[in-house]
């Protein structure tokens, strides 16, 4: 799911990866709303606060909206950095930092959010969310090789509108198998964050922040599938060689 690149990667790895990290990208969203009232997944929007904070002469406020920004591009940077660097030495770990890092921070938000509301604001709980989110998005479009983004939706939705469309002009061809594909790919990204978004409202009602908690488990889940799917693969080789 994460360790394949190039040839090696199949529609079924991307699939599997679109459809957990969409859904933990979900549970991170809602609870970022419901908690400090900002959007913690994409920064479309922020741009958009930005402007109108700046326009009215809220400078302060505009500062945090650009902070957001800056907070999820880090995040990004950082993520590809480190899967690069790491990559260089053993390949196969390379995933592995920035979803231990994501999982850490997550976590670290989920036991001491409220304490650090408190002390530093709820815009530094935005700032660790957005941040995570970052680690996440460039994770999965490096690994999936620009395929699948599961943060925001935006751009899928364009792209699902016009496969839609193209799907009346290609019924008899070669492209119209690939359509399918990838249709369901972005309806398969939008139904796991759509659910993660409810699912993740109804934890909050009785978690609060911890509700995190439960997206930290989800990426533990999902390395450890892939570390054992990688062990199963390996003994299976061995054996048949043998």
């Amino acid at each position: 799911m994460f360790r394949h690149k190039g040839k090696r990667r199949t529609y079924k790895h991307n699939l599997r990866l679109a459809s957990i990290l969409s859904f933990v990208a979900g549970t991170v969203n809602i609870t970022g709303v419901l908690s400090v009232k900002v959007l913690t997944t994409n920064v479309t929007g922020h741009f958009a606060y930005f402007g109108e904070q700046f326009l009215f002469k809220n400078y302060r406020n505009a500062i945090f909206f650009l902070l957001y920004i800056l907070s999820f591009l880090a995040g990004s940077f950082l993520s590809n950095f480190l899967i690069e660097a790491v990559s260089r030495k053993k390949d196969r770990y390379s995933y592995l930092t920035p979803i231990i890092i994501e999982a850490s921070l997550l976590s670290t938000i989920a036991f001491f959010g409220n304490s650090i509301q408190l002390l530093y604001g709820a815009e530094t709980v935005a700032f660790t969310l957005l941040f995570a989110m970052g680690l996440q998005n460039a994770l999965v479009t490096t690994a999936s090789q620009s395929v699948v983004r599961t943060t925001h939706l935006t751009g899928l939705f364009t792209d699902l509108g016009i496969e839609l469309s193209q799907i009346f002009f290609f019924r008899k061809t070669d492209r119209f198998h690939q359509l399918k594909k990838s249709i369901l790919l972005k309806l398969a990204i939008i139904s796991f964050f759509f659910s993660g978004c409810v699912i993740g409202g109804f934890i909050y009602r009785s978690l609060t922040l911890q509700t995190l908690l439960f997206s930290s488990f989800c990426l533990i889940i999902a390395l450890l599938y892939d570390w054992i799917l990688f062990h199963f693969y390996h003994i299976k080789r061995r054996l048949s060689v043998s």
